[in-house]
């Protein structure tokens, strides 16, 4: 199993993303020690945050492989006309009705 070119992109889309924090917080700190107000991030890591995750998410996409349609038909084909409306989950056997009505 080799490293292939979309796994490559998610690799360097985060690696790259993980620069792009560590250059914000650079700034941060560089504006701590010369006591000048945050404004707003410089617009090069702005930009390397967002072609970053465009990166990322691109070879996420492409790793995934394809979607497959999700076809609720295929399970209801199964079912009769009788079965249709029963919900298992909302059965209750044990419900307070047995001491209303306890004739005993």
């Amino acid at each position: 199993m080799g490293f292939s070119t979309d796994k490559l992109c998610v690799f360097i889309g985060l690696l790259s993303l993980v620069h792009a924090a560590y250059s914000a917080a650079q700034h941060r700190a560089y504006l701590r020690l010369t006591k000048q107000e945050f404004t707003s991030l410089p617009a090069d890591v702005l930009l390397q945050c967002v072609l970053s995750i465009v990166l990322a998410c691109y070879g996420i996409v492409r790793v995934v492989g394809e979607f497959r349609a999700i076809k609720a038909s295929l399970e209801l084909e199964k079912r009769t006309w009788d079965t249709l409306g029963n919900r298992p989950s909302f059965y209750t056997f044990s419900h307070r009705g047995r001491f209303l009505f306890h004739s005993g």
